[in-house]
């Protein structure tokens, strides 16, 4: 709303004899009004000032008072729209000191996009004036407006700026004030419609499948297009600078967004989203619900072919990690003592744990997707937070262990032992469970470009995934590939001897050692006290096993099972006692600040940086991280420095905040680390395997640039 007066004059000057006598009303009223009536006093800072105006200098007889915020920006700096974009904060106003104010409703002018560092953002620079529609709570008495803004103004730093406003309008008849009325309908008109007037008319949004994937919007004009733009605002998404596609005559185009940060894209279909289309003065908004590709639309190969390679690399860069030590372990022995039977048994031994290793992965490919349509958080090594899951495998691995150091062996049915041959895995039943178990050792190690296919495939859809953790299957299963297509490769390792008892008890120490971890880590997502319990557990299942001759075959299983079952009730148990009696102990690194994602960005917009470290006591790698890099003293230096905010999000137990932060940047296994700051608001994401030089370089980047 202008102002009733402001149309009134605005009328008769378009009508055949009114328009001189408004002239002269006008000339009248501004003459008997004195000159600044309608503006409050300007609140001034060195990057900008403002000042509350209205279009009247009276209050007249009329509920709703037409006014407007005025902001003027120093030269360089700028101001954020209701939706700032990959940065920024939109103004924010308290009028609750106000008399005779009901409530204020704050209209917002079509911004302009802002690119800079590869971030997007929408608002204004120079001079901008928001309308404001002022309902009074008496018509006819006196207003006193007054506001607290808070305005966040950014050039290469940005700076929370505070103006205190205020404005009077007296009782009496409701005259216009031409120059503050004609500045308020300037940005009034500025304001996007619905298409009636601007001609901009938007047909829909549909969701193109690929990585990142994108959506496409299409647009028609009643006019040819100039220089069109969409700003589109999403509870869930942000989208980044489109690319457009013209039709011949100019007045249809398609624009597509890459989808930036938030859930995976394929729950998009169905969802809302506020689409703001602009071209030169002209501007339009329109509330949209994205549609799905047709059927038959498939994702771009490109991307979905890359990735598989890179998935085969991750899983062959996993057989190097020491999550896997053990399984090679086992197979090293296996081979070692049979190396000179017969080439077909020695293909078929591989190839069976190569099937096993595919197998597992494809079973966990399929838990995954499942618990992606359940909507549950999913991500790559999530077992490792379940207490359960880490007392099978330690328990799993002390019987191994016992088997390499000539103990006895478990005893099983015999159709079963048939299938599964010895503990050590030498049956083809035994080289497949030793393939599982390497796929299920492997899942906590973040090994260069697993996290980077996994992202990828937990991003999209169940094709997709399914894909993809078969490439990393077949990378893991390569070199037992390698082996079954080459069996004579068995011939260059050592013959059997006495050395093959001593490195049998290297190798058992080695699994009791990889146990022992995870004991470690269960005391992380529990207590010490509770850890302690099931060692104490698995030691009476190993003694049970080691003395089932003395003990006599009942006895031995009695105390076996005996034992596995207080192993699993202990962290239950003990955990819910430890809890009561004390609270849990803050952590020992007392630089680190706990992980909270909504102080990331008021830490940054303070101009501060923020380095946030996503880590478990079950991740191998970020073990690996902290103690080559993040401990040591040029990091840690940088770490502490001045302005510097170093934030760790401990996931070794189920946190949602967690996994929907990984989420939000594409990720879905850890380690994951960012750098925030004024030179990278949207985060600056460092690779799996940090370098001191990689992290020095984030922090400097994070700090120096702007927004």
């Amino acid at each position: 709303m202008n102002g009733i007066v402001c149309r009134f004059l605005a009328s008769g000057m378009r009508t055949p004899g009114f328009g001189p006598l408004a002239m002269v009303a006008g000339l009248m009223v501004s003459a008997a009004t004195p000159a600044g009536a309608a503006e409050g006093p300007w609140a001034s800072h060195d990057t900008a000032k403002a000042r509350l105006v209205a279009a009247i200098e009276a209050t007249g007889t009329l509920e709703t008072v037409p006014a407007g915020l005025h902001v003027v920006l120093a030269d360089g700096w700028k101001t954020y729209w209701r939706s700032p974009g990959d940065a920024g904060a939109p103004p924010s106003v308290d009028w609750s000191a106000s008399e005779n104010v009901k409530k204020v409703e704050f209209r917002w002018p079509a911004p302009h996009r802002f690119t800079l560092f590869g971030l997007e953002t929408f608002g204004y620079a120079e001079e901008v004036v928001f309308p404001l529609d002022v309902a009074l709570e008496r018509p006819g008495e006196p207003t006193a407006l007054r506001g607290k803004a808070d305005i966040l103004v950014c050039s290469n730093i940005c700076v929370p700026v505070v103006l205190d406003l205020a404005l009077d309008l007296p009782a009496g008849g409701a005259a216009a004030d031409p120059e503050a009325g004609n500045l308020i309908a300037r940005f009034q008109a500025a304001i996007p419609d619905d298409g009636t007037h601007s001609g901009l008319r938007v047909e829909g949004a549909i969701l193109e499948p690929g990585r990142p994937g994108t959506l496409a919007v299409s647009i028609v004009s009643d006019r040819p297009l100039q220089e069109p733009d969409v700003l589109l605002e999403s509870r869930d998404w942000t989208f980044g600078r489109p690319e457009l596609s013209f039709a011949p005559d100019g007045r249809r185009v398609t624009a597509r967004l890459p989808i930036g940060a938030g859930p995976d894209a394929v729950s998009m279909p169905g969802s809302s989203i506020t689409a703001t289309v602009t071209d030169g003065p002209r501007a339009a908004e329109f509330r949209l619900t994205v549609a799905a590709a047709p059927a038959g639309a498939l994702p771009r190969i490109g991307p979905l072919v890359t990735t598989l390679g890179i998935a085969l690399l991750g899983g062959l860069v996993l057989n190097l990690m020491p999550c896997v030590l053990p399984v090679l372990s086992l197979k090293l022995m296996s081979v070692i003592g049979h190396r000179d039977r017969e080439r077909r048994r020695i293909r078929l031994g591989f190839l069976a744990t190569a099937a096993g290793i595919v197998a597992s992965m494809l079973v966990m490919a399929g838990a995954l997707v499942g618990l992606k349509a359940a909507g549950m958080a999913v991500g790559w090594g999530v077992q490792f937070q379940q207490p359960v899951f880490l007392v099978l495998m330690a328990a799993v691995l002390v019987v191994f262990a016992l088997g390499l150091a000539g103990g006895p062996e478990i005893p099983l049915p015999s159709r079963v032992a048939s299938v599964l041959g010895h503990a050590g895995g030498d049956g083809l039943g035994g080289n497949v469970a030793a393939g599982a178990f390497a796929t299920l050792l492997a899942t906590p190690c973040s090994a260069p470009f697993v996290g980077t296919a996994v992202a990828f495939a937990l991003a999209r859809g169940p094709a997709e995934i399914l894909a993809i953790f078969t490439a990393l299957g077949l990378g893991l299963a390569a070199p037992y590939l390698l082996v079954s297509a080459f069996p004579r490769l068995t011939g260059l390792l050592p013959r059997p001897g006495r050395w093959m008892m001593m490195l049998r008890r290297l190798l058992a120490l080695a699994l009791l050692g990889t146990a022992a971890w995870l004991l470690s880590v269960l005391a992380a997502q529990t207590s010490w006290p509770s850890s302690a319990a099931v060692a104490a557990a698995l030691f009476v299942l190993a003694a049970a096993l080691l003395f089932r001759s003395r003990l006599g075959r009942a006895a031995a299983v009695l105390t076996a099972v005996t034992a596995l079952s207080g192993a699993l009730a202990a962290p239950v148990v003990l955990d819910a006692a430890t809890r009561t009696l004390s609270p849990p102990a803050a952590s020992s690194a007392a630089k680190w600040t706990r992980f909270d994602q909504a102080e990331i960005g008021r830490l940054v917009a303070q101009g501060r940086t923020v380095f946030v470290d996503v880590t478990a006591d079950w991740c191998i790698t970020c073990k690996a991280n902290k103690s080559l890099v993040l401990d040591r003293p040029e990091v840690a230096a940088a770490l502490t420095a001045d302005g510097v905010v170093p934030m760790r999000a401990d996931w070794t137990r189920p946190d949602a905040r967690i996994s929907d932060y990984l989420a939000r940047h594409d990720r879905y296994g850890i380690p994951f680390n960012a750098v925030y700051g004024p030179g990278a608001p949207r985060g600056i994401v460092l690779p799996e395997i940090l370098s001191n030089g990689a992290v020095l370089d984030a922090l400097a980047q994070a700090r120096g640039g702007g927004s």
